[in-house]
């Protein structure tokens, strides 16, 4: 067992838990943060995707030894209902969000890139996803929406 302590959403969180518990179930199990999804459980579809200090990363396969003294935000964690951060505005102006199920993916790891990258292009913002799987197959919404994100904070 470990003390691994983080912050989550802005709240400080301290835990003991066996140090290669992967991040993902420490969200889900201990904080009930359901917005990252299991997906594959090997870090490939990015349902699971949280940033971890502002980058995103696969939390189905990241220890949460690694995660000590850093922040990690989920997408519980970007706005409210009544406070909506740009991101989410833009993903339901265009109208992005199906069943929801990969969304932790597209957002946050569009939003990290379009952080750096603010004047990124579309096709930029398609590759920056590659790896990522939607099987509702709302892409085209999900890069409008993150072009419109791109715009705003440009």
């Amino acid at each position: 067992m470990a003390a691994i302590s983080f912050t989550v959403n802005g709240n400080l969180y301290s835990t003991e838990v066996e140090s290669d518990t992967p991040l993902l179930y420490v969200l889900q199990d201990d904080l009930k943060l359901n917005g990252a999804k299991f997906g594959c459980g090997v870090g490939q579809c990015g349902a699971c995707t949280v940033l971890l200090d502002g980058k995103p990363i696969r939390s189905c396969v990241t220890p949460i030894s690694q995660v000590n003294g850093q922040t990690v935000t989920t997408i519980e964690g970007l706005g409210t209902v009544d406070n909506p951060h740009p991101i989410q505005t833009a993903f339901v102006t265009e109208q992005a969000l199906q069943c929801g199920f990969c969304i932790s993916g597209p957002m946050l790891q569009g939003k990290a890139f379009i952080d750096q990258q603010p004047n990124a292009t579309e096709a930029d913002i398609s590759k920056a996803l590659d790896g990522l799987l939607c099987r509702c197959y709302a892409h085209t919404r999900i890069i409008r929406a993150l072009v419109r994100y791109a715009e705003e904070v440009a």
